[in-house]
């Protein structure tokens, strides 16, 4: 059964954890509150891959977190995740969804209402929004802004994550905008401590929450 996407979304990367074990860092991030944790190893070869998601799927289903893999449906599917999130550049939606079924969630990432449109039709059950602000994990990423996601919440009626750029002293910005969670990278894998990084990170969108509230009763989730 697919599971809602919202609150806070860490994504984990072997090259933003400072050298540090995946499990460890995603098992500090779940005791912080993570409520979505998305894998993404965009260097890791297949088998590497599908054993680190392996582990980290279970971490998550222990702590109740949702457990995404990131660009790799296949990967999604043999690793029993919740789901897979694809790019512009990655596998379509519509053959996402070919490959990890139907009771899998597929997410994408989108930077304009029509975009998100497109998305929607073709099943994406989430949208990836960003990025919000200039972003080192993503040096060469267009900023749209809170203001672009204003105008994609407006379009659809699916979960938005805001990303890109996101930190504890803006993410209720994007929040307020319309964002149902926000996603980060830097903010909580890359700090030193993970645990405590997710506890402010998961108070700041909490703070942002209002508009999260008002949509509870169309099936989405806030954190």
């Amino acid at each position: 059964m697919k599971r809602p996407i919202g609150g806070l979304y860490v994504i984990v990367d072997p090259e933003a954890v400072r050298g540090r074990d995946l499990v460890t860092v995603t098992q500090a991030a779940v005791r912080g509150g993570a409520d979505v944790v998305q894998l993404r190893a965009k260097a890791m070869g297949g088998r590497a891959f599908y054993e680190a998601a392996c582990a980290l799927r279970e971490v998550c289903r222990a702590g109740g977190a949702v457990f995404i893999v990131n660009d790799r449906a296949d990967v999604a599917a043999a690793a029993d995740a919740d789901g897979v999130h694809v790019g512009q550049e990655d596998l379509p939606v519509a053959q996402a969804r070919q490959v990890v079924g139907p009771d899998r969630m597929v997410g994408t990432s989108v930077k304009t209402a029509n975009l998100a449109v497109q998305a929607v039709r073709e099943g994406a059950d989430y949208l990836g929004v960003g990025a919000m602000f200039a972003s080192p994990t993503k040096p060469g990423s267009s900023v749209i802004g809170p203001e672009r996601l204003r105008e994609i919440r407006a379009a659809v009626q699916v979960p938005i994550v805001g990303i890109g750029g996101v930190d504890a002293g803006n993410a209720g910005i994007v929040m307020q905008a319309g964002a149902n969670g926000v996603a980060v990278i830097q903010a909580v894998a890359g700090a030193e401590d993970v645990e405590a990084a997710t506890r402010r990170m998961k108070e700041a969108t909490r703070a942002g929450r209002p508009y999260v509230h008002s949509i509870h009763a169309q099936g989405f989730v806030g954190p």
